[in-house]
C-alpha cells in the first residue's frame, strides 16, 4: 500500500508547468535585452564617437546630422592654387605696365614722332624702335648719338629681373657688301649691337638674347618706301616671367603615325 502511495505521488501531471514557466522567463528577458538594445540614443552614441575621433587623431569628424555635405578635400588646395595663381598673374601684369610706361616716358620725343611704339601682350612689353633712329642704312653700328636712346631704356631695364629678347629686322631689299652676305646677317648684328650696349649699361648679360629675323616677320608692305622703313626695325620684348602651361605630348599609336 505504502509503494502505491508513493509512485502516484512521485507521477505529477502538473510537473510541465515548471518547464513552461522557465521558458516564459527565458522569453521574456530576450525581449528586454532586444527592447534595450533597439532603444539606444543614436545621437548620444555618435557624438561619443566623434569625440573619441577627434581626440586621439586630430581629424575632422563627421557632423552628426547624416544630411551634412562632406567636404571635397581636393578641391580645397586646387581653389586655393588658383588664387595664387590669379594674384601673381595680376602683380605681374601691373609690373609689366608700369615698366611700359617708363620706357614711353624715357622715349617720349621718339613715340610721339612714331619712330618707338611701346605695346603689351601676354608675353611681355614689346618697344619698337625704328632703324633709322639706331643705324645708318646697311650699317649695324650704333653712333653715341643714337646709343642715348638705347642707354635710356637700359636705365628702366637694369633694375628689373625679366629676360630680354633683342630682335632685329629688315625689310625685303637683298643686302650684298663685304660686312653683310644678306639680310640674316644685318638683322643679327644689329640686334647684337643693342645687346652688347644694354650689357655695358648694367643690364645683366644672362637676361639678353639677340636674335636675327631678317625679312621674315613685316608688320607692313614692303611695296611702299613707307612700308620698307617701318620693316626696318629693331624689337626689344621684355618677356614675361609666369610659367607657361606645358602639356606632355603622348606617344603616337602605331594608327596615328
Amino acid at each position: 500500500m505504502a509503494r502505491k502511495r508513493y509512485e502516484e505521488e512521485h507521477d505529477n501531471p502538473d510537473r510541465w508547468m515548471v518547464s513552461y514557466a522557465d521558458f516564459i522567463t527565458l522569453l521574456f528577458a530576450f525581449f528586454v535585452v532586444m527592447y534595450a538594445i533597439s532603444s539606444v540614443n543614436e545621437g548620444k552614441y555618435r557624438a561619443v564617437a566623434n569625440s573619441l575621433v577627434g581626440a586621439f587623431k586630430s581629424t575632422p569628424v563627421m557632423p552628426a546630422n547624416d544630411n551634412a555635405q562632406q567636404l571635397d578635400a581636393p578641391s580645397i588646395p586646387k581653389a586655393s592654387q588658383q588664387r595664387r595663381n590669379a594674384e601673381a598673374l595680376r602683380r605681374e601684369r601691373e609690373q609689366m605696365t608700369h615698366m611700359a610706361r617708363d620706357i614711353q616716358k624715357a622715349l617720349a620725343p621718339l613715340v610721339s614722332q612714331g619712330k618707338v611704339r611701346v605695346t603689351q601682350s601676354p608675353r611681355g612689353v614689346r618697344v619698337e624702335i625704328n632703324a633709322s633712329v639706331l643705324f645708318a642704312p646697311g650699317d649695324a653700328r650704333l653712333s653715341d648719338e643714337t646709343g642715348d636712346v638705347l642707354k635710356a631704356v637700359a636705365s628702366v631695364l637694369k633694375s628689373d629681373d625679366h629676360a630680354i629678347q633683342v630682335e632685329g629686322h629688315t625689310d625685303s631689299v637683298p643686302i650684298r657688301n663685304s660686312a653683310f652676305p644678306s639680310n640674316w646677317e644685318l638683322s643679327s648684328v644689329r640686334a647684337s649691337s643693342v645687346v652688347r650696349l644694354f650689357a655695358e649699361n648694367g643690364v645683366a648679360q644672362n637676361r639678353l638674347t639677340a636674335v636675327g629675323r631678317g625679312d621674315t616677320q613685316p608688320v607692313d608692305s614692303n611695296d611702299t618706301s613707307e612700308g620698307r622703313q617701318r620693316n626696318r626695325r629693331v624689337t626689344v620684348i621684355i618677356l614675361s616671367s609666369l610659367p607657361e602651361h606645358v602639356t606632355e605630348v603622348p606617344l603616337a599609336t602605331g594608327a596615328e603615325r
